[in-house]
């Protein structure tokens, strides 16, 4: 993606990298699934990935680092979601484009509709992390092949 990306677009690329988890990342992953219930592929997740940075996919695809999740929750909480408002879940990362992707005690996977975690209307985008994670995938091949990255 990136070899091609300055003679397409007219400008270098940005970071586009999924960045492997360090001491730091295991730490905060650790203290994370200890204060908050966290689905368990999210903890495996962050047990070898410590975030994904796709700047030039489209508006952007993000999943932040287990510290910035810890730390967003720890200043604001979790955010209520579900019928009931009571599945405490925890925003993992963003779009770019201002929407943010949340993770459910269940493992589900939602997307934000507006740029405000104030009462957030939600729609789920995957079941799981696994799948959310295909997703990306498949934003990342179709962006490679045609300039379009989907629906995330």
């Amino acid at each position: 993606m990136t070899g091609e990306f300055e003679r397409r677009h007219g400008f270098p690329p940005g970071t586009n990298e999924v960045r492997p988890a360090d001491h730091d990342d295991h730490a905060a992953a650790r203290t994370l699934a200890q204060v908050s219930l966290i689905p368990a592929d999210l903890v495996t997740f962050y047990d070898s990935i410590g975030d994904v940075t796709w700047e030039d996919v489209c508006n952007g695809y993000f999943i932040d680092p287990a510290g910035d999740v810890l730390l967003r929750l720890q200043e604001y909480g979790v955010l209520d979601v579900g019928a009931d408002q009571r599945d405490h879940s925890l925003v993992i990362g963003s779009n770019g484009g201002g929407l943010s992707y949340v993770a459910c005690p269940g493992g589900a996977v939602y997307r934000t509709r507006t740029a405000s975690l104030d009462d957030p209307e939600l729609d789920k985008v995957a079941d799981d992390l696994r799948q959310f994670l295909e997703l990306l995938e498949r934003s990342l091949t179709r962006f490679v092949a045609d300039g379009e990255s989907g629906y995330l």
